[in-house]
C-alpha cells in the first residue's frame, strides 16, 4: 500500500485546500490515515449515517421498507433531487424514498427520513457506530440553521462506518448488503470513479470488472466522495473529504486518486 499512499501524496501536496482521507484495504487490513480527524462540512455525506438510522428502525420494527410516503409540498426542498419536481400527493415506498437519497442525493427525501426517525436516532445512530467526531443537527436546505450546531464529519468517523457496512457489521447483515446496493447504483460518479473503465466494458482488456458502493458530497467551496471499492476478491474503503479549493481541481485531484486505488487493487489481482 506505500505506492499508493505515496501516489495520493503527491496528488494533494501541490493543493491550496484542506484534505482529509482514510484508505483501508480490507483485504490486507492495511490502513493510512490524513487529517483524519478534522472536521469538514459534512454536505450529502451525512446521507449514509441517516439510511443507517433508518435500517436500523426498520430492523426494530419501527418502520417497514414497503411503508409509503405521500408527498407534501410544503415539505420540497430545492438543490439536488426528483421529488421536488413530483405531482404533491404521489406515494412512494420507504424503499424508494432512501433510494432517491443516496443515487440522486435528493434533499427533499432526505428530509422525509430525517422527520420520520429523528435527529436524536440519527444522532444515536452515529455515537454507536463509533462516529465520537462527527455531529449532526440540521435538516437540508433550511433558511435558518439549528443554532445547536451544523453537520460535520471526519474522514475517520466516515471511514469506521463504512467499513462497518463493507463487513455487514452494522445494523444486521442483511441491512448492510441492502445499504451496500443502493450505493451501488450510485449516479454520480463524476468523482473517485470517473476514470475507471466504463462499467459497461467488456474488459476483454485484461481490466479487472469493478463495483463502488458510493456518495458524495458538494456545496461550493466543498467536495467530498466516500464509499468502498470491489474489484475481484478485493475491496477497499475510501473517504476522501477536501474544502477550500478550486471545484474543478479538486474533482480532477479526486478521480486521479480513485484511479490510483483501481490500480493498486488490479495488482493485487
Amino acid at each position: 500500500m506505500e505506492e499508493l499512499i505515496s501516489k495520493v501524496q503527491k496528488l494533494i501536496k501541490p493543493s491550496k485546500g484542506t484534505w482529509g482521507i482514510v484508505l483501508e484495504d480490507l483485504n490486507t487490513g492495511d490502513k493510512w490515515e490524513y487529517n483524519e480527524q478534522e472536521l469538514f462540512y459534512a454536505a450529502s455525506v451525512i446521507k449514509v449515517p441517516i439510511m443507517v438510522a433508518v435500517f436500523r428502525a426498520v430492523e426494530r420494527l419501527e418502520l417497514s421498507l414497503s411503508d409509503l410516503i405521500i408527498l407534501d409540498k410544503d415539505e420540497y426542498v430545492g438543490g439536488s433531487g426528483v421529488l421536488q419536481h413530483l405531482t404533491p400527493g404521489t406515494s412512494l415506498p420507504l424503499s424508494d424514498i432512501i433510494l432517491l437519497m443516496i443515487i440522486q442525493s435528493d434533499n427533499t427525501a432526505t428530509n422525509l427520513l430525517i422527520d420520520l426517525v429523528g435527529v436524536e436516532n440519527i444522532q444515536q445512530t452515529m455515537k454507536e457506530a463509533g462516529m465520537e467526531h462527527s455531529t449532526f443537527y440540521n435538516k437540508l436546505m433550511l433558511s435558518k440553521p439549528n443554532p445547536h450546531g451544523t453537520n460535520r464529519i471526519a474522514a475517520k468517523d466516515v471511514g469506521i462506518l463504512l467499513t462497518k457496512i463493507a463487513q455487514g457489521e452494522i445494523v444486521s447483515e442483511q441491512a448492510s448488503k441492502q445499504m451496500i446496493e443502493i450505493m451501488k447504483k450510485q449516479q454520480m460518479r463524476d468523482c473517485l470513479p470517473e476514470k475507471l473503465p466504463s462499467p459497461y466494458s467488456n474488459f476483454d482488456n485484461g481490466m479487472p470488472a469493478w463495483e463502488f458502493a458510493n456518495k458524495g458530497g458538494w456545496i461550493p467551496g466543498t467536495r467530498h466522495d466516500v464509499g468502498i471499492f470491489f474489484v475481484g476478491d478485493r475491496k477497499l474503503v475510501a473517504t476522501v473529504l477536501s474544502e477550500k479549493e478550486d471545484d474543478v481541481l479538486a474533482k480532477r485531484i479526486l478521480s486521479q486518486i480513485g484511479y490510483e486505488i483501481y490500480q493498486y487493487l488490479c495488482k493485487g489481482e
